[in-house]
Order: structure tokens, then sequence, then C-alpha cells
């Protein structure tokens, strides 16, 4: 039996990250960072075309509110990035926070933001922070995981279901990359589902209930998604489902039933449970040339249906992963993402996830 404070916790997170997101936040007053600052910039992976890294900030005095600069080697270029609102010239490179990362207190070490990039992975040089010199050092991505002190009193963790289709399934491998981001976050959190499947990196949580070629209609009227989610009740859903209902010119309101059904199986089995509802990555298939709209004016009905149906007991929290993708680089059929589109996905879960989780 899960705990309901557990429960209502993530909930009432959620929901606060919800009312959070509707606001124009302005730029936060900065304050400077003054004794023993410190950026940890960490390759978490790299590839043929590219690699990805993570940035911490460790503050000897408070910091509310942060401006990073730093100097990249000569050819390394970032071509996107979560969590930060950020440019580069050249080889310099500057960010800022997006509010609610701002905050670091003294003595904490917070992960910040991540990018993907191109280029040497190096270390960059000349780090600063609100315009003092910090130490920069980079980790090894084959380096260990650091651990939790043993002392610290072992808690529950939050049960994660991906559910969707081949995107999530076979061979949508985000997961692992996802699992790595909240690993390394300190979440502990568990993937459920009944399929099971590994992915990069060696040792994250297979479980998952992504089923190749599935519509979402008929997974929900057939009973499969009820009998799913009874297995392994989750804490937080990620829903990625409707990829093939729109290819089979399935109207949205039609696929938007489906999903308010799937959500209230769930909330009888979990009234607290959180949803996460992505916007769907492109469709671009060669053998359809109305797809690509299709999915548009699908996702564009996906904020609307989640604000109905979203309540503080059971956020239902909208994932834009259609924003930023593209077809050419981040799929290798129009359709199935690949290594890149790996990345992108799971740090748009994880840019969602994260505050959720530290919240709760």
């Amino acid at each position: 039996m899960r705990s309901n404070r557990k429960r209502t916790a993530l909930a009432a997170a959620a929901a606060t990250a919800v009312g959070i997101g509707a606001l124009t936040l302005g730029p936060a007053d900065l304050a400077l960072a003054e004794d023993g600052c410190e950026v940890d910039y960490t390759v978490v992976s790299s590839w043929g075309s590219g690699f990805q890294a993570n940035v911490a900030i460790t503050a000897g005095e408070a910091i509310d509110g942060w401006d990073l600069e730093w100097t990249f080697p000569a050819g390394t270029t970032v071509s996107s990035a979560w969590n930060v609102s950020w440019s580069q010239s050249g080889t310099a490179f500057s960010g800022s926070d997006v509010g609610w990362n701002a905050t670091v207190a003294a003595g904490q070490t917070r992960e910040v933001f991540g990018f993907i990039g191109s280029g040497s992975t190096a270390a960059p040089t000349a780090v600063s922070i609100n315009g003092d010199v910090c130490d920069g050092q980079i980790d090894d991505p084959t380096d260990p995981p650091t651990t939790d002190d043993p002392t610290d009193p072992p808690g529950e963790a939050v049960r994660i279901m991906p559910l969707g289709d081949s995107i999530t399934g076979s061979p949508g491998c985000w997961r692992g990359n996802l699992w790595q981001l909240l690993d390394q976050a300190g979440h502990d959190v568990d993937f459920v589902g009944s399929l099971s499947q590994a992915c990069n990196p060696a040792g994250s949580d297979p479980d998952h209930e992504g089923h190749g070629g599935f519509l979402v209609t008929q997974s929900v009227n057939n009973g499969s998604v009820r009998s799913w989610l009874e297995q392994n009740t989750p804490d937080v859903l990620l829903l990625h489902f409707a990829t093939n209902d729109v290819w089979s010119s399935i109207p949205p309101a039609t696929i938007l039933a489906a999903y308010t059904t799937l959500v209230g199986d769930l909330r009888e089995l979990n009234p607290d449970a959180v949803i996460l509802a992505a916007q769907l990555i492109p469709l671009v298939p060669s053998n359809c040339a109305d797809c690509p709209q299709r999915m548009v004016d699908f996702n564009a009905q996906i904020p609307a249906w989640a604000a109905a149906h979203s309540t503080a007991e059971s956020p239902i929290v909208v994932v834009d992963q259609h924003t930023g993708w593209v077809p050419s680089v981040d799929t290798y059929d129009g359709v199935h993402p690949d290594e890149d589109g790996y990345v992108k996905l799971a740090a748009n879960w994880f840019e969602a996830l994260d505050p959720i989780l530290d919240a709760a």
C-alpha cells in the first residue's frame, strides 16, 4: 500500500508547479555569490555528434538569482538547453536562472540546468557567477554516481509509469536518459509497468508501459489501460500516447475522450496521482502528407483538456514535447526518436518532474 501522505505531497507539489507555470515571472534580483562558489560541469553522456552536460552550483553564501558566464574551448557550441535563459557568442557562454531554480542556499549544491552541445567536452574556463570568479570542474561520465549518506533514513520511491506506444517502449529509450537525470538529481524513483526493456545507460530502470503500434483509443476501450494501471498503480503517469491514433485519422475529440477515461481509471486507483500529459512529438512519416498538421491540431487541444480535468488532488501538467523538435535531426524515420531525440524527450520530462519531486 502506498503512503497517502506521499501521494498527497506529490499532488500538492504538482499543483503548485502548474500555478507557477501560468505566471509570467520577471528577472530575479541578483544576490552576489561571494564566498567559495563552485560550478560543477558534468558530461553525463556523449556520442558521435555531441554530448549532454549538466551544471550544478555550490554556494558559499546564499544566492537568490544567478547569472553565470564562462568561456568554452574553441569549437564547442550549445544547440539546446533547459532550465536556463542562455546565449552564446563565439566561445563566450552566458546563462541565468528561470525563476524556480534561482536560489541556492549557503553550503548547498544544486543542479540548475543542462544542455546539448557539440565539440570538445573539456571544461570551460573563466567561470563566474554574478561577476564573482568560481572554480569549475568537469566530472567524467564513467565516474561512479554519488551515493546517499548511509545514515539517511530510507524513503518511499515515487512510482512513475511511462505510458505510450513505440515512442515510449521500443525503440523509445528516452526512459534511460530520464532515469539518469532523476538519479543524478537525487530523486528516489521507481519506473513501473508490465513491460521491461533495458535502455542506456546501463543500470537504468527498465520497466514501462510502451506498447508498439497500439492506439490509446483502442487500449482504453478494450480495458488494457485499466489492467496496466491496476497491476502497477503509479504515483506519476507520463502520458505520450496518441501517435498511432493521429496517424489513423482519429478525431482529437475521440482521443481526448480516451484520455479522460484513462485519467478517471487512474484516479479510482490513486486519487492523488499526478499526470504529465505530453504535447506529442511531430509526426512526419513519408507516406502521410497530412500527419504533421493533424498532430499540430491535436496538440493544440491538449492544454484546454488538461485545464478542464486537472484538480488540486490530482493535477494534470502539460509537457511540451513538440516545440523545438526537428524530425530530420531528432528521428530516424520522421516518427521514432533517435539518440538526439531521446535526450530531448528526457530533458523535457525532467524539467517538469524535477520541481514536483523536489517540493514533495
